[in-house]
C-alpha cells in the first residue's frame, strides 16, 4: 500500500510538475479539511441550532427526570450566569481574570524555553564543553525561580477567581431571596426547592469553583497546544523535514481519542446533579431536626428521626459510591489513551523531522551528534509538554459544571 501511494505521488508529480513534499502537505491538508467539513462540523452545527434540551432528552436522572447536559440549555444558562459574575470589562472578576490569563500565556512561553535549554545542556554534555554546560545549567536553575513563582501565581489566581465569581453570585442569589418575601414563599408556599439553604452556600461554591478550573484547564492547554504544535512544525522545517504530517498526526489522534472518551463517558452531569440533590436534602434534615428539636424531644420521635437521617446519609454514600464506580472505569481508559496512546503517536511526531529529513547529518560538520541530541532532547520534551497541559481536558470536568449548573 505505501509503494503504491509513493509510485501514485512520484507520477502526480511528474505529471503536474509539482514538488511531491507540495503534493503530500496538500493531501494531508485535503483529508483534514474534509474530516472537519464531514464530522466535527455536523456536531457543532447539530449542537447550536437544537432546540434547548433536545440534546438531553436520553440523559435521565434517578428521578424520572432529564438530566442535564452539554447543550444549548446550559449554553444559554452559563452565559446569563457569566453576566452575572463578570458584569464588565473594568470589574474586579474581569481584572483577575486578565491577569489570570497573562499568567497562563507567561507559563507556557516559559515551558518552551525550558525545554531549550534542557536541549542546550545535553548538546554541551555530548560536546564535554564544561564552561558552556555550566553556564546553561545557571541560567536552569536561575529560570526556575520565576517558573515556580508563575505556577503559584496560577493556582493563586485562580482560587481569587472563584472567590470573586462566589462574592458575585451569592450577593446576586441574596438579592433575589429577599426580593418579595422569596424567602417565606421557597419554605412556606412552595415544595419544590426543600433545600434553599444548601443552594445559596455549598451549590454556588462549587459552581463557581468549577467555573474558575475549567477555565485554567481549557485556555492553558489549548494556548500550549498551539505554540507547541507550531514549535515542533519550525523544528522540522529548520531540519529540512515535513512539518505537517507530526501535526496533523498530533491533531487526528487528539480527535479520536477526544470521540472515543465522548461515546463511553458516563452521565456524569446527571450524576453530579444527583449527589448535589442528595447532600441538600441530608442538609435539610439536620435543619428541621434543629428547628424542631423541642417537640421531637417532647413526643419522643428521635428514633423516627435518626431512621430518616440514617436513610438520607445511607442514600448519598450509594450516589458516591456509583459515581466512584463510574469514574474507576472512565478514568483507567482515559489514561490509557491520553499517556500511553498518546506518548506512542509523540515518538513518531518527534521523529518524523529526523527521518525525513533533507540534510545529512552525519557527514555536515556543521551538525554534528550534539546538535541532534539537543533537537531530540528538546522535541521530546516539547511533545511532553503537550502530553502534560492537554491531560486537564477531561470531559468528566465539563460534565460537572453542567451537574451544579
Amino acid at each position: 500500500m505505501t509503494n503504491v501511494a509513493s509510485k501514485l505521488i512520484k507520477d502526480t508529480s511528474r505529471i503536474l510538475n509539482v514538488s511531491e513534499a507540495t503534493i503530500t502537505r496538500g493531501g494531508m491538508s485535503l483529508v483534514v479539511a474534509v474530516y472537519v467539513y464531514k464530522i466535527i462540523y455536523p456536531k457543532i452545527r447539530e449542537l447550536v441550532r437544537s432546540p434547548a434540551g433536545e440534546a438531553a432528552k436520553s440523559k435521565v436522572t434517578y428521578k424520572g427526570q432529564k438530566g442535564p447536559a452539554v447543550n444549548r440549555e446550559f449554553l444559554v444558562q452559563l452565559k446569563k450566569l457569566l453576566k452575572v459574575i463578570i458584569p464588565g470589562l473594568w470589574s474586579r472578576s474581569a481584572l483577575i481574570l486578565l491577569l489570570h490569563t497573562i499568567t497562563l500565556i507567561t507559563r507556557t512561553f516559559l515551558s518552551i524555553y525550558v525545554a531549550q535549554l534542557e536541549g542546550r545542556v545535553v548538546k554541551y554534555i555530548v560536546r564535554k564543553d564544561v564552561v558552556r554546560f555550566a553556564l546553561m545549567m545557571t541560567k536552569w536553575i536561575a529560570i526556575a525561580v520565576p517558573a515556580t513563582l508563575v505556577n503559584s501565581l496560577i493556582r493563586f489566581l485562580e482560587c481569587h477567581l472563584a472567590l470573586t465569581f462566589r462574592s458575585r453570585l451569592t450577593r446576586y442569589s441574596y438579592d433575589l431571596y429577599f426580593k418579595n418575601q422569596c424567602y417565606y414563599r421557597v419554605s412556606n408556599l412552595d415544595g419544590r426547592l426543600e433545600n434553599s439553604d444548601h443552594c445559596l452556600t455549598e451549590d454556588i461554591a462549587a459552581f463557581t469553583s468549577s467555573v474558575a478550573h475549567l477555565y485554567s484547564h481549557i485556555t492553558k492547554p489549548l494556548l500550549d497546544s498551539l505554540l507547541i504544535t507550531v514549535s515542533l512544525a519550525s523544528l522540522a522545517r529548520s531540519r529540512g523535514g515535513a512539518s505537517l504530517p507530526g501535526p496533523v498526526l498530533g491533531g487526528l489522534v487528539v480527535a479520536i481519542t477526544g470521540r472515543i472518551l465522548r461515546k463511553v463517558s458516563p452521565k456524569f452531569g446527571a450524576l453530579v446533579s444527583e449527589e448535589a440533590h442528595r447532600k441538600g436534602y441530608l442538609r435539610a434534615i439536620h435543619s428541621r431536626i434543629i428547628t424542631n428539636a423541642e417537640e421531637i424531644a417532647f413526643y419522643g420521635g428521635h428514633k423516627v428521626e435518626r431512621t430518616i437521617l440514617q436513610q438520607a446519609y445511607d442514600s448519598l454514600v450509594q450516589q458516591m459510591g456509583v459515581i466512584f464506580n463510574k469514574r474507576l472505569w472512565y478514568i483507567m481508559l482515559e489514561q490509557f489513551l491520553m499517556k500511553y496512546v498518546w506518548s506512542g503517536a509523540g515518538m513518531v511526531m518527534v521523529s518524523i523531522p529526523l527521518l525525513t529529513s533533507t540534510i545529512n547529518e552525519r557527514l555536515n560538520l556543521h551538525q554534528p551528534v550534539s546538535h541532534i541530541a539537543e533537537g531530540k532532547l528538546w522535541s521530546w520534551h516539547i511533545f511532553m509538554g503537550i502530553t502534560t497541559v492537554l491531560l486537564p481536558l477531561d470531559y468528566a470536568r465539563m460534565k460537572d459544571v453542567v451537574g451544579r449548573n
